[in-house]
């Protein structure tokens, strides 16, 4: 449904697949034009080569708790299943672009811990069926890569609305919301779908905690597009549908970054780029040094990143491992920015990326990225300015 709502405001299929592909698994997209209810939305499905379809349950009449088909929830003894390690392993390996890879592995993760907490087992003994596995590792990829194409800078949500009655999984009939759902949605608000369906899925979760960064009513924004993405079709009080709205924040806006700092005392200092190169890999937004005395009279320095809140744990992982950090202080700022969108524009030395940032009076400025504007410098053999100029002009001539 995610997928659907994406592709449906404007995501391209194309692109989509193209990130897919990377993954190496074989599988392929279903993608329909359906309708549920009154509105019309894409119904997506992932198709694994060989597998078994899933069988439709019988429907029940004048039950209190209704049973549906769902997702091929987690298990943890499949003897067919792909363990934790091997998925982690699949997505690390895959041909993804740095923010996709870092964006998947953080929403797969939370999955994956979601379920061991609540069969109480290690998170390396959790498996997927091999179907399951698939459907998931495609929808998750699906996700990180659809935001990351459609240039999304932040994520909002409304409060989750939730489902209730039965569902029939893996380990037998649970109740709905499922426990890996109620788990990965901790500290989320939620409100009753008064719906009797399983309305979130665990994957469903996991993408929700790990990339929406507030659960908010729409804000305020300039709408560009809005997008249905399509469950199975089930009689109830509401349409099956999940939508998406993508919009530019009109001039200033404010949202909230996670800030993530440490202590080192022992960075060598040549080290430093390697380090930053992994945190802006895996979500950091900025990231800073800065020199200072440290206990015993020590010199050493201050570590900085910001990230959007859902990319907390991803870049903290990064600062354990990538550095001598043994701590790491977390917190959340207030922060006021002005709107700002990133386009491509044609110049005699190729296309660069430009930032188009609009002030408070609406005046509009240009910013070519560097590191375009240098790899085209170095692949012409012309100077840095001369790129960075055409660059603007081009902004300008389009604005």
């Amino acid at each position: 449904m995610f997928l659907g709502a994406l592709l449906d405001a404007g995501l391209s299929r194309k692109e989509l697949e193209a990130d897919l592909a990377g993954l190496g698994l074989p599988h392929r997209l279903r993608i329909s034009r359906v309708h549920r209810g009154a509105l019309a939305g894409r119904y997506v499905r992932v198709q694994v080569p060989g597998a078994k379809p899933r069988r439709k349950p019988r429907a029940r009449k004048a039950a209190p708790d209704p049973v549906h088909a769902a997702e091929p929830h987690q298990a943890h003894g499949h003897a067919h299943g792909r363990r934790h390690s091997e998925i982690v392993r699949i997505l690390r390996r895959a041909e993804l672009a740095a923010p996709i890879r870092a964006r998947a592995l953080t929403i797969y993760e939370a999955l994956a811990a979601a379920e061991a907490r609540v069969h109480n087992i290690p998170v390396e003994r959790v498996h997927f069926h091999e179907v399951g596995a698939v459907d998931a590792i495609v929808d998750i990829t699906g996700a990180a890569s659809g935001l990351e194409r459609l240039g999304i800078e932040r994520v909002t949500s409304s409060p989750v609305a939730l489902g209730h009655g039965q569902v029939e999984t893996d380990h037998g009939r649970l109740p709905v919301p499922a426990p890996a759902t109620v788990e990965l949605l901790k500290g989320i608000p939620s409100v009753p779908a008064h719906a009797a369906f399983e309305t979130v899925t665990p994957t469903g979760a996991a993408i929700l905690r790990a990339v929406v960064d507030e659960f908010v009513p729409l804000p305020a924004m300039t709408i560009e597009s809005q997008g249905y993405g399509a469950g199975d079709d089930r009689a109830g009080p509401m349409p099956n549908l999940l939508r998406a709205i993508v919009g530019r924040a009109s001039q200033a806006g404010s949202d909230r970054v996670a800030v993530l700092e440490t202590n080192l005392d022992d960075l060598v200092p040549e080290h430093f780029d390697h380090l930053m190169e992994r945190l802006f890999e895996a979500g950091a937004l900025d990231v800073t040094l800065a020199h200072q005395q440290m206990k015993k009279n020590r010199p050493g320095f201050l570590v900085r990143a910001l990230a959007r809140p859902s990319e907390r744990l991803a870049v903290a992982r990064v600062l354990f491992a990538e550095s001598t950090a043994i701590g790491v202080r977390t917190s959340e700022w207030d922060r006021l920015v002005l709107e700002r969108e990133s386009v491509r524009v044609d110049t005699p030395y190729g296309r660069v990326r430009v930032k188009r940032v609009r002030g408070l009076e609406g005046a509009l400025e240009v910013s070519p990225e560097y590191d375009d504007c240098k790899r085209a410098a170095a692949r012409h053999g012309v100077a840095l300015r001369r790129v960075v100029e055409a660059a603007r002009r081009a902004a300008d001539t389009e604005s």
